[in-house]
């Protein structure tokens, strides 16, 4: 089908991948659904809201919660539809009777204390995660698409839709799949960025402020994560720019300073909490294999381990697999799964996860394309039917 003059075709791939985001979709909505709002939920609801409505009173602090050592990107994330109703409230004011406002000069309904006015917060507190998981996931399906065909992209979306952690972290107030979002569309930018300094100059600017904005709010998420992200979108600029080289230092030294102004927004144009930036041990990180140990050994993701090892046998054994389109997100998540940080709660094994199913789906398409291709198609076919029912027996537990 061909809509207007944009020549967007939607055919078997598309619904395919919109067939298992629909699915991600209802199991996300399934858990939110028999949720009950926890005490987490409210801090994230609280001090959002303290930071898109005023400021807090706390001498010192720039909400409630502190300074938001964590970043801030999912405590606005969380307050905004709460802040976008209120103020629609607000606003319907204007045409009420005084007697039937819901806002009186007594009440002004900036914090948190007017909560009982709004309706529909589980849903709209979760709402935004759910957005971003579903953004990553069509995000992941277009890429590994582009990079390996049809196969690879529905290979690659399925491990994500079928993953219970991702649909964990998509369902909670977080920022995780906040930093998982940003760096997997920030490593991908750069290669974007890289290729399109090979064209014309005028295709320049678009990619360079889409790099800056993804290093920026990946920033706002987590430190760490946006300094692994920078630290490898050097490597794939430098690497793929052949000669125009020259130009990526200043691009990197522009989305840097523009990461410096988003993080300084981020905070209300406020010097005192942005300065905790750089005095909070945000940035300070170790090696553990804990997290990537406690993912793997979960039969709940045997399925995904299981694909792991072969498409890593594989493209140890196979010559042929072995090129940047499956070399890149491995080295990626290779350098995320034994990553920690020491001075704020992250979980970057969580953020690899994006770039290991891009390996998983390169290497699997590879084998696709040799005379064992019948057998490789059942393989996959029986990974994501088993992960699905895996990840569908989690459903009642995330829940709880």
């Amino acid at each position: 089908m061909h809509v207007g003059k944009l020549n967007l075709r939607i055919g078997r791939p598309q619904r395919i991948a919109a067939a298992f985001l629909l699915i991600f979709l209802a199991q996300c909505l399934y858990v939110v659904h028999h949720q009950q709002l926890s005490e987490t939920d409210y801090r994230f609801a609280r001090c959002g809201r303290e930071m898109w409505e005023r400021p807090s009173p706390l001498a010192g602090y720039y909400t409630t919660c502190g300074n938001m050592q964590d970043g801030t990107f999912a405590y606005r994330l969380a307050a905004l539809p709460l802040t976008a109703e209120r103020l629609a409230l607000s606003f319907t004011d204007l045409f009420r009777a005084p007697e039937n406002r819901l806002y009186t000069q007594a009440v002004n309904g900036s914090t948190w204390e007017s909560r009982h006015q709004l309706i529909g917060i589980k849903y709209l507190l979760h709402a935004p995660f759910i957005a971003f998981a579903l953004w990553i996931a069509a995000g992941l399906w277009w890429v590994a698409r582009r990079l390996f065909g049809n196969e690879g992209g529905a290979l690659a979306l399925a491990l994500f839709c079928f993953c219970p952690s991702i649909v964990q972290y998509a369902v909670t107030p977080n920022n995780e799949i906040l930093a998982l979002w940003g760096l997997y569309g920030l490593c991908y930018t750069a290669i974007g960025v890289a290729h399109a300094l090979q064209g014309p100059r005028r295709k320049w600017r678009p990619r360079i402020i889409l790099i800056t904005l993804a290093l920026g709010l990946t920033a706002c998420a987590h430190l760490s994560a946006a300094i692994v992200g920078l630290v490898w979108a050097a490597v794939f600029l430098l690497y793929l720019a052949e000669r125009r080289r020259s130009q990526t230092i200043p691009i990197l030294i522009f989305a840097s300073v523009g990461t410096l102004v988003i993080l300084f927004c981020s905070y209300s144009l406020r010097p005192e909490p942005f300065s905790y930036i750089f005095t909070g041990g945000g940035a300070l990180m170790g090696c553990s294999l804990a997290g990537a140990q406690h993912f793997f050994s979960d039969i709940t993701n045997a399925p995904i381990t299981i694909a792991a090892v072969i498409a890593l046998v594989l493209y140890v054994s196979i010559r042929r697999s072995r090129y940047f389109g499956n070399t890149a997100p491995l080295l990626v998540a290779l350098s995320l799964l034994p990553l920690i940080t020491t001075q704020v709660v992250s979980q970057p094994w969580l953020w690899a996860l994006p770039f290991l199913f891009t390996f998983i789906a390169g290497v699997f398409s590879d084998a696709l394309e040799t005379k064992h291709r019948k057998l490789f198609l059942g393989l996959s076919a029986a990974i994501v039917l088993t992960q699905a029912l895996l990840c569908f027996a989690t459903l009642p537990a995330l829940a709880q």
